[in-house]
């Protein structure tokens, strides 16, 4: 039986906000998955999630199962500059307890159907070395790599490098 049958993936709501800070504060604390180096208060994460409204490119889901929210996926702006527009950066986290289910799989389904029908011609995505089961989502979604930043950034006394991953969404070629 798949452990994610009984799994819900909806667009990210003001609700769901204490168990997102929760579930990437488990990433800031114990991994260099991301290079935040201090947990976020749900006050200080607020922004965030009010930058990924239900409609447009950038766009939240979350996975739940029993009102419990057992990870997320975003895509975001990829740069600040106008001509960036229809490019997005795509991430996925887990909680800790949930991965191997299935669960980022699902929301980057759930997010790339969002996306087909946004004026989004590319999706991007940086994968902290190492990490197989990231690096193997990206390749099961169509991303190909596209060059590594070596010893970008510095968490927990050593240099992590960040391998990129670009993914041809089709739309926005006017």
């Amino acid at each position: 039986m798949d452990d994610a049958t009984e799994v819900a993936v909806r667009a990210g709501r003001e609700g769901d906000l204490a168990a997102l800070t929760e579930i990437y504060n488990e990433y800031v604390r114990a991994t260099p998955i991301t290079f935040d180096t201090e947990p976020f208060t749900v006050e200080a994460r607020r922004p965030w999630l009010r930058a990924h409204p239900e409609h447009g490119p950038h766009r939240l889901f979350v996975a739940e199962d029993g009102g419990r929210i057992l990870g997320y996926a975003t895509s975001s702006a990829f740069r600040p500059k106008a001509a960036y527009s229809t490019s997005v950066e795509v991430t996925v986290y887990c909680a800790p307890d949930a991965g191997g289910r299935g669960i980022g799989t699902r929301l980057y389904e759930a997010l790339f159907e969002a996306l087909s029908a946004e004026d989004v011609h590319r999706a991007y995505a940086g994968v902290t070395q190492p990490n197989e089961a990231s690096v193997r989502l990206h390749a099961r979604f169509g991303f190909r790599p596209v060059g590594t930043y070596r010893e970008v950034g510095r968490k927990f006394g050593r240099y992590y490098d960040v391998a990129w991953f670009e993914k041809d969404l089709g739309a926005g070629r006017g």
